[in-house]
């Protein structure tokens, strides 16, 4: 049985943390407020973190890059730990303001982590608030 990876990302003011329905009670949180919002920018305000003019604004982020990379330390050590544990299930949620451009963009390049990273996984994303 492979273990299933579902990420999401969110918006603490409109929906809040997704809920877990693997019946696991939860999973890994992190919290994107703290990095600069390109959302209150008028140039990025109709962009998402999957658009170009907001994954480059967010990529020249040193902040961004130096959370990325601790986030990916949390995450391999769990899933290379789960797998060996013969765990199903693993939750990753990206929470920002608006859930539509750190909390997405997060989520997008943690996805990719894993599946260039993780033969083994399944990996599905959800984007609370672009749907």
């Amino acid at each position: 049985m492979s273990l299933e990876i579902k990420i999401a990302s969110f918006s603490y003011k409109l929906s809040g943390i997704p809920e877990d329905k693997s019946g696991n009670g939860g999973g890994f949180v992190f919290d994107c407020r703290f990095i600069e919002n390109p959302g209150r920018r008028d140039e990025f305000k109709q962009y998402n973190g999957m658009d170009e003019p907001v994954i480059k604004f967010l990529e020249s982020q040193n902040v961004m890059n130096d959370f990325l990379e601790n986030v990916y330390k949390i995450v391999d050590a769990s899933i290379e730990n789960y797998t060996e544990r013969e765990f199903t299930d693993l939750m990753i949620s990206f929470g920002c303001t608006g859930g539509q451009h750190r909390s997405v963009y997060a989520a997008e390049k943690t996805k990719k982590h894993i599946e260039q990273k993780y033969s083994n996984v399944i990996t599905n994303i959800r984007h609370v608030e672009l749907e």
